[in-house]
């Protein structure tokens, strides 16, 4: 799987989120602590920020290498700073059917939305699945699909079913993309493990989501990732494993990074002014970060200086 960072707070440096921790996303590239797989395929950002002549329109960079060969990030990253974030590093299979492309890279970003998503997850056989997803895809987002991954295609489907931007209209959107490909899997005889672990974001909102299927399709696999993580890499355990463990997130006031690593003051939740939402713990502190389980979405939005979260239980 791929490596996910979102951040929202007050304005800092770019660099101080995506290049100056130890356990940067950067660095995650050749060493995510989770995760077997280097992640070589690319890696991009999309950012809103005061400063921007634009302030309400993401900035978006993307390119098809790893982001620690990237010659563009001294040169770009220094000179940026953000109020919301969403970053990604790529990861993809070694073979030749991995199409390395600015337009797979994450995160994607149409017009006629004010959300940008990026994942680490994977949906099996989706370009067959398409056979019965397509029905529900509205055009004007279809037309705008430029890459070949299937999260670029999970995005075109969440939006077509979005009926607003609300907690409600999106948690029921993400309900019906998960009951949309479980009937697909079931109408193709297409069973398999989708990982669903995905990141919605707007100016000052960022939606965490964990969810997806076991290996026979169904929508509330059983198991401890712990143990299961035991069996080791290239086992059906592993993988369910992966599926079933957590992503994180971390709230708190006054980020600091002196120490070259990520990390807020403590506080209490009501005093929290910013939150970091990534798919592993990224300091060495893991207790302070917050579990999003399998089978949860949380909704994290700035309101004036704090930052407010809530988490629900999917419906499956």
């Amino acid at each position: 799987m791929c490596r996910v960072l979102a951040y929202l707070g007050p304005e800092l440096p770019l660099e101080d989120l995506l290049l100056t921790p130890r356990n940067s996303l950067v660095n995650q590239t050749l060493d995510p602590e989770r995760h077997p797989q280097l992640q070589l395929a690319g890696w991009g950002f999309g950012i809103w920020s005061e400063s921007l002549l634009k302030p309400d329109v993401p900035l978006i960079y993307r390119r098809p290498m790893a982001a620690f060969y990237d010659d563009n990030v001294e040169g770009i990253v220094p000179h940026l700073q953000v109020s919301t974030l969403l970053a990604h590093v790529r990861a993809a299979a070694y073979d030749a059917g991995a199409v390395l492309a600015d337009e797979n890279c994450h995160p994607f970003c149409y017009t006629g939305t004010p959300w940008i998503v990026a994942q680490n997850g994977d949906l099996p056989h989706w370009k067959v699945l398409q056979r019965e997803l397509l029905q529900h895809c509205k055009d004007e987002f279809l037309e705008q699909m430029t890459g070949t991954t299937d999260t670029e295609f999970l995005y075109v489907l969440l939006l077509s079913v979005l009926e607003g931007d609300g907690n409600d209209d999106v948690q029921r959107g993400f309900e019906r993309v998960l009951e949309l490909i479980v009937a697909a899997m079931k109408a193709l005889d297409l069973p398999g493990l989708a990982k669903l672990k995905m990141a919605l974001v707007s100016p000052g909102r960022v939606i965490g989501v964990n969810c997806g299927t076991g290996h026979h399709g169904e929508p509330q696999p059983e198991g401890d990732w712990r143990e299961l993580r035991k069996s080791g890499p290239g086992t059906d355990d592993y993988a369910l494993s992966m599926l079933l463990e957590p992503m994180y997130y971390l709230m708190g006031r006054d980020f600091t990074h002196d120490d070259a690593t990520y990390g807020f003051d403590d506080c209490g939740e009501e005093e929290a002014t910013s939150v970091i939402f990534a798919s592993e713990p990224l300091t060495e502190e893991a207790d302070d970060w917050l579990p999003l389980e399998f089978g949860e979405i949380v909704f994290l939005e700035r309101l004036g200086d704090s930052v407010t979260r809530e988490v629900r239980t999917l419906a499956t």
